[in-house]
């Protein structure tokens, strides 16, 4: 493909080629392009843990699919990529409506991409989690 990535096809990508479960999380893409996207994950009971704010495997989760996702934009197209390292630090407990996650390519390298991801509560953009990870692009 190597063309532009559209909020479109990577919402469709998500709903072809992850996990139920990923999908159970009820993910927007609000906006994609070449390396940047910005997902949306709304909040509710099922993903709450004790004392009603969101789990870290959900917030995990929303980093990991959104830095894939801006890693096939950064790439323009579907494709596997494995990650092989995954470091998130919970900064303040997530609640509200939402979590927004800004994820981006760092560097893309021909075997290794990198990435990074903040993700915000929706209702008053607080900082509630920082990720990184590594992608192998087979």
């Amino acid at each position: 493909m190597n063309t532009p990535v559209t909020p479109d096809y990577a919402q469709k990508v998500l709903t072809e080629f992850f996990a139920q479960w990923v999908q159970a999380l009820d993910l927007t893409v609000l906006s994609i392009d070449a390396g940047h996207v910005l997902v949306r994950m709304p909040l509710g009971k099922h993903l709450a843990r004790v004392g009603g704010i969101v789990s870290g495997q959900a917030l995990a989760a929303l980093a990991d699919t959104s830095m894939v996702l801006a890693a096939i934009g950064n790439c323009g197209e579907a494709r596997a990529f494995a990650t092989t390292d995954l470091h998130t630090q919970f900064l303040r407990p997530g609640v509200g409506t939402a979590i927004l996650c800004r994820a981006r390519v760092v560097r893309a390298g021909k075997a290794l991409v990198f990435t990074q991801a903040d993700m915000t509560q929706e209702d008053d953009a607080k900082l509630v989690a920082t990720a990184t990870a590594t992608f192998f692009a087979p």
